[in-house]
């Protein structure tokens, strides 16, 4: 990124912004809704790996295993590299494959939205779906286990515990906007 004139932020190859986070943290919400706001397109990997695929996560978790899942997210974020200021919602453990979290900082700036479990879980509508919720219990052990890795990967942190989404847009929005990303 260089600066041009003041106030105005010329971004130079790959600009994407990564929203990071475990389930039903939001991330595909917001890169939407941010999308719309600063008319920026925005992707999803896990949709990205299933049309990549021609199956659902959770038939890809089950029929190809977890490392496998874990090598189509990299593929997907490969395919992105071409592709300039996208917002992309990652799946909740692109932070477990470290090809990915490679990719992501090469392309541009990792966003962590960081709440407790239990904003999670209240925002999970169809934990079915969801191949790595398999009990409460266990998820809990999921999140202990990939909040370190988020907070290792993050450039940026933002805070959504106990936040209405319209405050986390907004927080969102103001944090990447004084960044220079939007």
């Amino acid at each position: 990124m260089q600066r041009q004139e003041p106030g105005y932020v010329v971004h130079a190859g790959c600009d994407h912004i990564f929203f990071i986070g475990f389930l039903g943290a939001g991330k595909s919400t917001l890169a939407r809704n941010l999308g719309a706001l600063f008319k920026r397109e925005f992707v999803d990997t896990d949709r990205l790996v299933e049309r990549a695929r021609g199956k659902s996560v959770r038939d890809i978790f089950a029929e190809d295993g977890q490392e496998s899942f874990r090598h189509g997210e990299a593929d997907a974020l490969r395919s992105l590299a071409r592709r300039k200021s996208l917002l992309v919602s990652c799946g909740g453990g692109i932070v477990e494959g470290g090809e990915a979290c490679g990719l992501m900082h090469r392309m541009g700036t990792v966003v962590y939205l960081d709440g407790s479990f239990q904003d999670s879980l209240r925002q999970i509508r169809h934990p079915e779906l969801r191949p790595d919720f398999v009990s409460e219990r266990d998820a809990v052990k999921l999140y202990r286990k990939r909040r370190p890795l988020y907070q290792r990967e993050a450039d940026l942190v933002l805070d959504i515990h106990d936040k209405t989404f319209e405050q986390v847009c907004a927080g969102a929005a103001e944090l990447l906007w004084e960044e220079g990303l939007l």
